[in-house]
């Protein structure tokens, strides 16, 4: 199936996308995984949103925002695949890694990685950078790719 591949800033992005987005986060971040936390969090206004569509649906996902001016880091967060095992996971991401680099002239990009995905980070050059920590009751890893 033919997938389009969408880079928009939220003052750019329609309701129905807003929806999309929200609805997928929602379904796996919360529902999905039980875990109960404010989905909604603010960043998304100043986050620059990367995703896969399919028929108007989106089936991957990821954000990317600024983590620290002065070194030119970004971080990506709710990095979401609707299917799993196809490998959108990793398209989204590799989008992602070129969007930070060329739309928000990244150095380098943070992650909070759940920790059970730290192998599949690592194949894009992340590196753990930090002790793994608790988050909404799932173990997380700070990870690094510096470019």
């Amino acid at each position: 199936m033919e997938q389009t591949l969408v880079i928009k800033k939220f003052d750019r992005l329609t309701p129905r996308e807003v929806y999309e987005m929200l609805r997928l986060r929602t379904a796996v971040f919360v529902v999905e995984q039980k875990c109960p936390y404010q989905e909604v969090d603010g960043t998304d206004y100043g986050s620059l949103h990367v995703w896969l569509e399919e028929n108007d649906e989106i089936v991957a996902y990821l954000r990317i925002f600024e983590k620290d001016a002065d070194k030119n880091m970004v971080q990506i967060g709710r990095v979401v695949s609707k299917r799993r095992g196809e490998g959108l996971g990793a398209k989204v991401l590799e989008h992602g890694i070129e969007a930070a680099k060329l739309e928000m002239g990244a150095d380098s990009i943070f992650i909070e990685a759940q920790t059970y995905a730290l192998d599949f980070y690592k194949k894009f050059g992340f590196e753990s950078c930090g002790e793994e920590f608790l988050e909404d009751g799932i173990p997380h890893t700070p990870m690094m790719l510096n470019f």
